[in-house]
């Protein structure tokens, strides 16, 4: 299945065709200055996530990223815990469902091939997107912020749940 979903990627099969007109529109607004400013206020949120978070954070040219398993420790060392009742990959859904409901900051994580990623990812910040929400070093500080509510939430799994899940409803079946 793994080099199936890979040759069907390669082709773009993934795409969904209500996602065409996105992709049309992104397409109709590519320069390369417009890449530069993408790649230019990324860089200055990794830099920032950076100064906050340390070597937990990875800079490549075009994203910023935060492992799972090193946003895991971050959290655990916030939780003043040795061990989680959840997986890194939920650790992550939940800083990002903090970031999008909070701070309205959508990340890779639910913008991707949901979910995209087992990583916390910032690909291609919008240099307005920074700026609408005050800077890269405030939304370092969101991201910093959101680490922390999820770190206090650790203290009681069931809030995880339902920040991931919502209320949920048990099926009773057919009436």
């Amino acid at each position: 299945m793994a080099a199936i979903r890979a040759v069907a990627f390669e082709y773009g099969l993934e795409a969904r065709p209500m996602l065409y007109p996105a992709v049309v529109q992104s397409l109709e607004q590519y320069t390369e200055e417009r890449v530069r400013d993408l790649t230019t206020a990324t860089s200055s949120l990794g830099e920032a996530l950076h100064a906050r978070l340390g070597d937990a954070v990875t800079l490549t040219p075009v994203a910023v990223k935060i492992e799972a398993e090193d946003l895991l420790a971050v959290v655990l060392a916030r939780a003043e815990l040795a061990a989680t009742p959840i997986v890194p990959y939920e650790i992550t859904a939940a800083i990002a469902m903090v970031l999008l409901r909070e701070y309205g900051i959508l990340t890779v994580h639910f913008a991707g091939l949901p979910p995209g990623t087992a990583a916390l990812l910032f690909k291609f910040v919008p240099p307005e997107v920074l700026d609408r929400l005050g800077g890269a070093p405030k939304v370092a500080g969101y991201v910093d912020a959101a680490i922390d509510q999820v770190a206090e939430m650790l203290h009681t799994p069931a809030s995880i749940k339902e920040l991931l899940l919502g209320t949920v409803v048990a099926y009773t079946g057919a009436s």
